[in-house]
């Protein structure tokens, strides 16, 4: 998955630091496209040297240190601006992840730049991630959406899913965590409004941070519970059916934690499962 990039390790804690000539900074345009290149070598970012100095520390990957610029940069040659959907289909490695990662934080800032109380001007916090208001002393941290993954199982077959907009390959059941809600409340309602099936013995499976959406991604797989007949969604849907094991069309590349999670069924059956 995206973020399985070992030997290679994220370091996420905050640092209040100024980048060096060959730290790398992240220009970002308003719609939170990056400026990159792709070569064969993977994904390239800008460095400070040519990016410029005003930027705000986001994380390290090894000893590859990551900043947002807060400045306009030049759009150097080779390099164009790209959107994280793009750069999915062009990009691997810990570069993408550094890119999805990166698109989480940007989102984030982009979205409280004043304050909700008072209405003053959010800055960063010299001290830790969040955002502290120059009026009224509100911290504000970083948001991440709680949202589920669902394969619902039946005997020999799984349930398979197309977007009505959007991503366009194979895709499971997916919703993201309301109000009140445990995370196996999200699974039986998510099932039931985009398909219209009850489903027993939930079970989780493994997670995923996905800063495409701001979220992290949990997987977990259940068994339909009675009648399967399928009543679909429209509005979200534009396909979803019972496909057998061996008909199960896998998405393009490993990063998604609902590729993985097709994967697996249609691999080994998830024979093991308990009742």
């Amino acid at each position: 998955m995206i973020q399985d990039i070992g030997p290679s390790r994220l370091h996420n804690q905050y640092k209040n630091i100024k980048p060096s000539e060959e730290d790398l900074v992240l220009a970002f345009d308003k719609e939170g496209k990056i400026l990159t290149k792709v070569s064969e070598e993977g994904l390239e970012f800008t460095r400070a040297d040519l990016a410029g100095y005003d930027a705000i520390y986001f994380f390290s990957v090894d000893e590859d240190r990551y900043f947002m610029s807060l400045s306009a940069t030049p759009v150097l040659e080779g390099y164009e601006y790209r959107s994280v959907r793009q750069l999915r289909d062009e990009g691997c490695g810990k570069e993408l992840f550094a890119a999805f990662t990166a698109y989480h934080l940007w989102r984030w800032y982009s979205d409280n730049r004043y304050c909700g109380v008072c209405g003053k001007e959010l800055v960063p916090d010299d001290k830790e991630r969040a955002q502290k208001c120059k009026g009224c002393g509100k911290i504000i941290y970083p948001r991440i959406n709680p949202a589920v993954i669902v394969g619902v199982i039946n005997k020999d077959r799984i349930l398979i899913t197309k977007y009505r907009t959007g991503y366009a390959h194979s895709a499971l059941i997916a919703g993201f965590t309301e109000i009140g809600e445990t995370l196996e409340e999200t699974v039986e309602r998510e099932v039931m409004e985009e398909a219209g099936i009850r489903v027993k013995n939930i079970r989780y499976y493994k997670s995923q941070p996905w800063g495409m959406a701001q979220d992290i991604l949990a997987g977990f797989f259940c068994d339909v519970d009675g009648d399967d007949t399928i009543r679909m969604d429209e509005g979200e849907l534009k396909y979803a059916s019972w496909v057998e094991r061996s008909d199960i069309e896998l998405q393009p590349n490993d990063l998604s934690l609902t590729n993985e999670m097709m994967k697996l069924f249609k691999e080994t059956g998830l024979s093991c499962r308990k009742e």
